[in-house]
């Protein structure tokens, strides 16, 4: 059974920082891709990053511009999404997915945890 712990959501003023931990468990890690998606209140569900661990791209939305970061532990098996100048737009739930195919194809999202609430404070 496939498996997603998102954890490291909280409250944070604007322009401060939050550190994002994906942990998936019951799939081969390194042949995998780790993504993340959000929900705003009222608002439909974006993505915001990706990677695909077995070579190490990442692929970011337009909206990050810069602020967050992707990366992977694959000792831990762990995947992170590091964000700063965190803004009042960025509240929302954060989901972090997984599935055994390279982001942008149709598998990265076979399997989707339970979300993280991430609240920007202004």
């Amino acid at each position: 059974e496939v498996q997603l712990q998102a954890s490291g959501g909280g409250l944070v003023q604007v322009g401060g920082s939050l550190r994002l931990s994906c942990a998936p468990s019951g799939i081969t890690f390194d042949d995998s891709a780790i993504g993340w998606f959000r929900q705003a209140p009222g608002k439909g569900r974006e993505g915001v990053s990706c990677i695909t661990i077995s070579n190490g791209k990442s692929y970011y939305a337009d909206f990050v511009e810069g602020r967050f970061t992707i990366s992977s532990d694959n000792a831990k098996n762990t995947v992170y999404l590091q964000m700063n100048n965190l803004k009042p737009e960025d509240t929302a739930v954060y989901y972090c997915t997984a599935g055994q195919g390279p982001c942008g194809s149709s598998s990265y999202t076979d399997y989707w945890g339970q979300g993280t609430l991430v609240t920007v404070s202004s």
